[in-house]
């Protein structure tokens, strides 16, 4: 079966419609400012970046407003079914199940009459769309019950005339109103919508259930996702086809700054199965009948190429340091300049190394072009983006181009467009135009792991001022990074801005320090960097809790306890508290370790969610392998919506974690990526991965915050006090390789 043949199993026939979409646009509340552009831009844009910072580090929740159109995101079908056009990327995370019970919460339906299906950029508004940053929930859970209940007030509108009953006497229940007292008087909503041609949206918004009628939302609910993918009918980009597909690949750059200079057919054109060589504006690719043959003939095109500078991974280490010109302070609390007063500085320098995405479905798409109209199937985070860079290859509007998401085998950022790496989306749609038949392009592991972006090196110098009491005076954060999201926009924009949100995630310090003081260097890099899972929180929250833990240990405090007496008196230090003692508690902190283990403790904010992290650790001596061996990890993500998807992430993110601070490094060398495969990119293996136990708990105003990313930032530098604790050596350098370990041990 096709592709086209299995999109339109999931989307039922027109002939099969009695509602169609209504398109109207709706607005979102946000608000942008140009003062800095203003004369006093010396004077302004300080405090303005200072609160713009404070904002990224604020409740994700808040940076999106609006209301959801029912007619655009709902479809109901005399069958009882109902579909449910959500804007977000499943990309093995569980959020198609979490939005489905949003939804079923206030239409009062049974959980087998949803049907979830990612919008097409045809199918709905711009609003609201992308996939990142833990926001899927936090941004949608208003918007989405507000609509789903005026959706149900319009059904229950149609029922009161069907039934001829006040509208008030009618019950919601199981998909269908029934009177209030007698449920043989019932009309289901497949029937209402078989019946009626017109449908007006409610002026104002209508009242939505209390939380103590809640019978979706807090449930473990199956996942919607899972039966599709068990059975093999779910559709990944890689897995899109269309009728008469061909098979694309294009060559990609050698080097970190390579330019093609020219490219020839040479033998290519000959190859068994090659249909078109393609060779224009700097691109060349092939298209064949199978993928080898479009693989094996792409590899013979003749391409010369200016290679640029062939940088090493010292020269980049060198550029991407603290300290210098175009310092940015993005917090300060009093005066952190009292570090140079009466005490003697504690001092520490940090460093993380790139790493790779690895997720486990490369880039893909499969492209379909016209004259006109081209249509899109790939796995993407931000269709958006997708679409965006498609159009401009094809010389087309955006709006004749229509992307359609498929599942993601894993993101983790990776799944975003970027204008600065190449992008299956866009190959695929230059060898379908070039051909006149769809063309699927799937890279394989080499490409994924050279040719896309990375994240960031960061370098981290923190000091500090210890008072006679043990508690800190000041703190100062020093911190370096390459681009977490600022390599998609242009040069002038970040200019203004000065540094970049996404690396400076998690970079604020948040204990209640009387003289605090935060500032960044955003230091662009000669290789693609972008968006990693949680962008700069991993990074930093290593740095700042290792250094918080060093300064315990030269007071003399137990970990959690230095933490516990330097948290704000506020919702926020009550929270976080919360979670370090609902941590420590289940680990049996303090109560000591078997012989050869050893435990540490961290903790962070991240999108208004509160981690703590304990982690338990040995070490083989001649190997050098750090193992975790157990982690409890406590989390405060306000109102859990599925508490078996919020474990998993939970689980995921620990173990993700713990591969990225043992193991995984993208060095560079001679203007080139050596790392093509999992060979010499090491994961966690399965036999190594700690037992993770969660505790959930909940904030009191019963708002839902994010989930996939924060539980990331404590469990590299729990590991690392855990480390201290069990030889007391330091290690203040991501990834902890067994090399570095041993260096440690032998220093």
């Amino acid at each position: 079966m096709s592709s086209q043949d299995q999109q339109s199993d999931q989307v039922p026939d027109d002939s099969d419609r009695r509602w169609t979409i209504s398109r109207r646009g709706f607005l979102i509340g946000m608000a942008t400012t140009g003062a800095a552009l203003a004369l006093g831009i010396p004077l302004i844009l300080p405090p303005l970046r200072r609160a713009a910072a404070g904002l990224t580090e604020g409740d994700v929740g808040g940076f999106v407003r609006g209301t959801l159109d029912p007619l655009l995101w709902f479809e109901v079908y005399p069958d009882g079914r109902i579909l449910v056009f959500v804007p977000k990327a499943e990309m093995g995370q569980g959020i198609h199940t979490a939005l489905a019970q949003i939804a079923a919460e206030e239409l009062e339906v049974a959980w087998d009459q949803l049907q979830v299906i990612h919008a097409s950029t045809s199918q709905a508004d711009d609003n609201f769309r992308g996939t990142s940053g833990s926001m899927s929930v936090a941004t949608l859970y208003d918007p989405l019950r507000q609509a789903a209940a005026t959706l149900r007030e319009m059904l229950r509108a149609e029922a009161a005339r069907v039934l001829n009953q006040p509208a008030e006497a009618l019950v919601a229940r199981d998909g269908g109103f029934e009177l209030a007292g007698e449920p043989q008087t019932r009309v289901t909503y497949g029937e209402l919508v078989a019946g009626a041609a017109e449908w007006q949206v409610p002026g104002e918004d209508v009242p939505l259930k209390p939380a103590s009628e809640y019978k979706f939302i807090g449930q473990s609910l199956p996942r919607v996702d899972l039966p599709p993918k068990v059975t093999g009918e779910a559709i990944f980009g890689y897995d899109a086809r269309a009728k008469g597909v061909l098979y694309g690949a294009a060559v990609h750059r050698p080097t970190m700054e390579a330019r093609m200079r020219a490219a020839r057919p040479g033998p290519a054109e000959g190859m068994p199965g090659v249909v078109k060589v393609v060779i224009e504006d700097g691109f060349a690719g092939v298209v064949a009948e199978s993928r080898p043959q479009a693989w094996a003939a792409r590899d013979a095109l003749e391409v010369e190429w200016d290679e640029g500078r062939l940088w090493q991974q010292e020269e980049l280490e060198e550029l991407v340091t603290a300290r210098g010109h175009g310092g940015v302070t993005i917090q300060r609390e009093s005066n952190a300049s009292s570090l140079q007063g009466g005490g003697t500085p504690i001092t520490a320098e940090y460093r993380t190394g790139m790493a790779a995405h690895a997720p486990m479905e490369p880039q893909a798409a499969l492209a379909i072009v016209g004259p006109d109209r081209a249509k899109i199937w790939t796995s993407t985070q931000f269709e958006m983006s997708a679409r965006r860079e498609v159009a401009k290859a094809l010389d087309l509007e955006p709006e004749q181009i229509e992307v359609i998401p498929t599942y993601l085998g894993g993101g983790f950022g990776r799944k975003i467009e970027l204008k600065t790496v190449p992008s299956a989306a866009v190959e695929a749609a230059r060898l379908a135009r070039a051909v006149g038949r769809p063309v699927h392009v799937g890279w394989d592991r080499s490409d994924e792991m050279r040719d896309g972006f990375f994240r960031p090196l960061t370098h981290h110098l923190l000091s500090a001022i210890l008072g006679d009491s043990g508690r800190i005076e000041a703190l100062m954060h020093e911190q370096a990074s390459g681009d977490a999201l600022f390599g998609g926009l242009p040069e002038s924009v970040a200019r203004v801005v000065g540094f970049d949100f996404g690396s400076t995630r998690g970079a604020q310090i948040f204990y209640a320090i009387a003289n605090r003081e935060t500032s960044v260097w955003r230091r662009p890099m000669p290789i693609p960097t972008g968006s990693w899972r949680g962008l700069g929180l991993m990074a930093n929250v290593f740095a700042i809790e290792s250094f918080i833990d060093e300064l315990a240990h030269a007071a003399s405090a137990d970990p959690l306890q230095f933490r516990l007496a330097h948290l704000p008196d506020d919702a926020l230090g009550q929270r976080m508290g919360a979670v370090l003692e609902a941590a420590a508690e289940r680990a049996n902190w303090g109560k000591g370790q078997p012989e050869g283990r050893a435990q540490g403790i961290a903790c962070c904010s991240d999108g208004g969610t509160v981690v703590a992290e304990v982690a338990e650790i040995s070490l083989d001596q001649d190997s050098g392998r750090i193992r975790v061996q157990r982690v409890v990890a406590a989390v405060d993500c306000g109102r859990t919506i599925n508490p078996n998807g919020a474990a998993a992430q939970i689980e995921g993110a620990v173990v993700m974690g713990t591969s990225a601070a043992l193991l995984e490094e993208i060095t560079v060398q001679d203007g080139r990526v050596p790392v093509g495969n999992f060979d010499r990119y090491p994961l966690l293996r399965m036999a190594e991965a700690p037992d993770v136990e969660t505790i959930l708990l909940e904030a009191p105003d019963g708002k839902p915050r994010g989930l996939g990313e924060p539980p990331l930032g404590p469990i590299a530098p729990a590991i690392g006090n855990a480390f201290f604790v069990l030889t007391g050596l330091r290690l203040r350098r991501l990834p902890m390789t067994p090399d570095r370990v041993k260096a440690a041990l032998a220093s």
